[in-house]
C-alpha cells in the first residue's frame, strides 16, 4: 500500500475537447490525482472561484474565450496556482505569449500522456513538502528521484518499465487490461499491437520478481495484468 497519506493533488481541467478531457481526466486519476473538469473558460473559473485548486491545466482555444483571457484572470487572483497551457498553437510566438502572460508551463498538442504526467509533477513539486513514495511489500518506488528498490537493492529500469511499474503500483490490486496500459505509458493516439505490453512485462519481471520468492506482477486471464502481494489472478 502506498506510504502516501496526504490528500491527493487537486487538478482543474479547462479543456472543451470531450474526447481529450475524458483520456487525460482518467489517466490523472489513476495517477493519484483528485481532477474536476470545465468544459469552457467561464466554467473552468466559477470551479476556481469555488475551489482552491494545487494546479491549472489549460486549453487554449476554448469556445466562449481565448484561453490567455481565462489565464490572466487566473493571474489576477490573490492566490493562484501554477498553470499549464495545452494548446496546438505550437508557433514561437504562441509559446512566448502563453509564457509571458503567467503561464507555468506550455504543452503543445498532440503529446505523449507521460509527458504531461511529468510536467504535471515538476510543477506540483514545487509545492509539495514532501517526495511521494509508493510501495508493496518490499518493493519501493520514490517518485520524486524515480529509484526503485526491491529488497533494499536498488533496481535499474528503463522509462516504460518505471512508467509500467508506476502505474501498477498506483492501481495495486486492480485487474488492469493491455490496452490501459498502452494508452497510458504510450499515448493517446497509440494504435500498435498491444503484445509490446507482454514484452516491458516480462523485462520488469526479469528485474523485480525472478530472483524473489514472493511475485508481485500477476497476470489476469483475459484482462492483462495486477500487481499484488498475493496471486489472486491465478495464472
Amino acid at each position: 500500500m502506498s506510504d502516501a497519506t496526504q490528500k491527493p493533488a487537486s487538478i482543474l481541467l479547462v479543456e472543451d475537447e470531450k474526447r481529450i478531457a475524458d483520456f487525460l481526466q482518467r489517466g490523472l486519476e489513476s495517477n493519484g490525482f483528485s481532477v474536476e473538469h470545465g468544459l469552457d473558460g467561464a466554467t473552468g473559473l466559477e470551479k476556481l472561484h469555488e475551489t482552491d485548486f494545487d494546479l491549472v491545466i489549460l486549453d487554449l482555444m476554448l469556445p466562449d474565450m481565448d484561453g490567455i483571457e481565462v489565464l490572466e484572470k487566473i493571474r489576477n487572483r490573490k492566490v493562484s496556482p501554477p498553470v499549464l497551457i495545452l494548446s496546438a498553437r505550437g508557433g514561437i510566438d504562441d509559446r512566448v505569449r502563453g509564457l509571458e502572460h503567467g503561464a507555468d508551463d506550455y504543452l503543445v498538442k498532440p503529446f505523449a500522456f507521460v509527458e504531461l504526467l511529468a510536467r504535471v509533477r515538476a510543477l506540483l513539486r514545487r509545492g509539495l513538502p514532501t517526495p511521494e513514495r509508493l510501495s508493496i511489500g518490499d518493493l519501493v518506488m520514490d517518485c520524486a528521484r524515480r529509484r526503485v528498490q526491491r529488497g533494499g537493492e536498488g533496481v535499474d529500469l528503463a522509462p516504460k518499465e518505471y512508467a509500467i511499474l508506476e502505474y501498477l503500483l498506483r492501481n495495486r490490486s486492480r485487474p488492469l487490461s493491455r490496452t490501459m496500459i498502452v494508452e497510458h505509458v504510450w499515448d493517446m493516439e497509440y494504435d500498435g499491437l498491444t503484445n509490446i505490453v507482454d514484452v516491458y512485462i516480462r523485462h520488469l519481471r526479469s528485474k523485480i520478481d525472478d530472483r524473489f520468492p514472493v511475485k508481485l506482477i500477476h497476470t489476469v486471464r483475459g484482462i492483462g495484468y495486477m500487481l499484488d502481494i498475493n496471486d489472486k489472478a491465478g495464472e
